[in-house]
């Protein structure tokens, strides 16, 4: 075990290997959803929203330097791949396997990918209870939240919109 003081954000010599990027990817997308206040941060579909963005943030960085003066620039492109008639999921699983094979290649574990694969695993596999947008009971419009039908949708379906409205709101 590392004692304080010995964490590395390298890797080498086999020492702990902090996630950076991934952790601010997570951290930008955090910021931008409870700014937006679009839904409670302990819900599910927060963490939907909050693990879709970090992936489009994490996936976009194609320089490897995720910095907080580029964020403001990067909106656009954010909002570009996170856009409803973009096939996102088809994106992020063409990332993510450039990325592993380069990964691969070069033969260093990344803790970032790891974390990012993890995430795409939950948003894939994960389906949440939503409204179904595609019904309307009765012909008449749905009046409250927890009235009319409801779908399980998989959680990257429900975190998408609610990343790139966030994205809208900043």
């Amino acid at each position: 075990m590392l004692h304080r003081g010995q964490e590395s954000t390298d890797g080498g010599g086999g020492e702990l290997t902090v996630p950076m990027a991934w952790l601010y990817a997570e951290y930008i997308a955090d910021e931008l959803l409870r700014t937006g206040d679009l839904m409670p941060p302990t819900s599910f579909e927060f963490r939907a929203g909050r693990d879709a963005l970090a992936l489009t943030i994490f996936l976009s960085d194609t320089e490897g330097e995720l910095s907080g003066i580029r964020v403001v620039s990067q909106l656009e492109t954010w909002l570009s791949l996170t856009a409803y008639d973009q096939p996102w999921q088809d994106w992020v699983r063409e990332r993510l396997a450039q990325l592993t094979a380069e990964t691969a290649r070069a033969g260093t574990p990344s803790p970032d990918l790891e974390l990012a694969a993890e995430a795409w695993r939950w948003l894939e596999e994960t389906e949440l209870l939503a409204p179904d947008m595609d019904a309307v009971p009765g012909g008449r419009p749905v009046v409250g939240e927890d009235d009319g039908p409801k779908v399980w949708t998989p959680a990257w379906q429900l975190g998408l919109p609610l990343g790139h409205l966030a994205i809208h709101l900043f």
